[in-house]
């Protein structure tokens, strides 16, 4: 437990303290946000510095190193008993998806920049980019193994744990190439997800803490609940499950310290450097900790935001009519003349109730096998 505060602890500090020297670089250099004609209402957001997503990733990544070299340090003077303080496999995975979907972000962010456009990466180059981290990712987690043979994922369908919907049943080979395809359908739907989510000041930002607080207490559960300590029909088999949770910590920790800026009237916008490499590690918790198809149920603002867009297209494809009065689902509220700190504080309400809920199915799923 104390490994899981000091990461989060450390990351907040870090994205808190180091976010106003970042802005003031990227003032310094003009690298601000350009805003689409059509949201006449944001206008007075262009130029506002963004790519603010760089911080929360270098945060996040300083508090779940940070956390162990502290805890290494004071269990070799014998100042504290450590246990269960290595780095896993697990956590680097989830880490290379948040940097790697980021990088793919800083390229879009940075391409809007130089070519002072609202569009930066074309959809088929930041798919590529999101389709060669997902591959690479999702071939070291199911195909790596531990020193007793078990690998971070699993080939199973999952809800709250895995279901005996297996993709091993068409055979070793197709498994690996099924998977594959699912993990890169749960890794760009959630990378968009939280994209589309990333339009008001803090909103993307403030789910994201909460989605990942319940990553933490999700995946400290399982470590408590492991089949190695407490065998039987009730246990949890996931490797690293302890780890999980501290850098899932990390993350939140990080997006809260940011939070302090990115809230209405935002100093900084995490563009999609941000969001981009946020919703792929909550992908990457939700293989890992093979909770897949809860990550629907625990991002459901993310998912509700991303259906309105959804069917605002179908709807105009077919109809030639629209559903709202502009997608995302913030637009059209602040089209009907919602101010947008009560859009914010109300989705964040929608966001929390999504949690809890997720967190209720999850426990109760193991209550009720007791």
């Amino acid at each position: 437990m104390v490994n899981v505060m000091l990461a989060a602890g450390i990351a907040m500090a870090v994205a808190l303290l180091c976010t106003p020297l970042f802005i003031r670089y990227l003032v310094r250099h003009s690298y601000g946000q350009f805003i689409r004609d059509d949201l006449t209402h944001h206008h007075v957001k262009r130029g506002k510095p963004t790519m603010g997503g760089a911080v929360i990733i270098g945060a996040a990544i300083l508090g779940y190193f940070g956390s162990h070299a502290i805890l290494g340090i004071l269990s070799l003077t014998g100042a504290f008993e450590v246990t269960h303080s290595r780095i896993s496999l697990s956590a680097l995975l989830v880490l290379f998806l948040l940097t790697g979907l980021g990088v793919v972000g800083f390229l879009d962010d940075y391409t809007k920049i130089r070519k002072e456009r609202s569009l930066g990466l074309t959809s088929g180059q930041k798919l590529l980019g999101q389709t060669a981290i997902t591959v690479i990712f999702a071939l070291a987690a199911l195909l790596v193994t531990d020193d007793s043979g078990r690998s971070p994922a699993s080939t199973a369908i999952s809800f709250v744990r895995d279901t005996p919907l297996d993709l091993a049943f068409a055979g070793p080979v197709v498994a690996v190439i099924l998977f594959l395809i699912w993990s890169n359908i749960l890794i760009t739907g959630a990378s968009n997800g939280v994209n589309i989510t990333d339009g008001l000041d803090g909103l993307a930002t403030g789910a994201s803490v909460m989605v990942f607080g319940a990553y933490t207490v999700i995946a400290m559960w399982q470590y408590n609940q492991n089949c190695r300590s407490i065998p039987g029909p009730n246990c949890y088999n996931i490797p690293d499950a302890l780890d999980l949770s501290v850098v899932a910590a990390a993350i939140a920790g990080a997006c809260f310290g940011f939070l302090w800026w990115n809230a209405s009237p935002a100093k900084i916008i995490m563009g999609d450097t941000g969001s981009l490499s946020l919703g792929a590690a909550l992908a990457g918790m939700a293989i890992l900790t093979h909770t897949q198809l809860l990550l629907v149920v625990l991002g459901g603002l993310f998912v509700i935001v991303t259906m309105s867009v959804i069917i605002q297209v179908i709807s105009f494809k077919l109809t030639g009519k629209r559903v709202f009065r502009m997608a995302p689902l913030h637009h059209h509220f602040e089209l009907l003349g919602w101010a947008e700190v009560t859009i914010v504080a109300r989705f964040w309400i929608i966001a929390g109730i999504c949690v809890a809920a997720g967190l209720a199915l999850f426990y109760g799923e193991w209550v009720a096998n007791l």
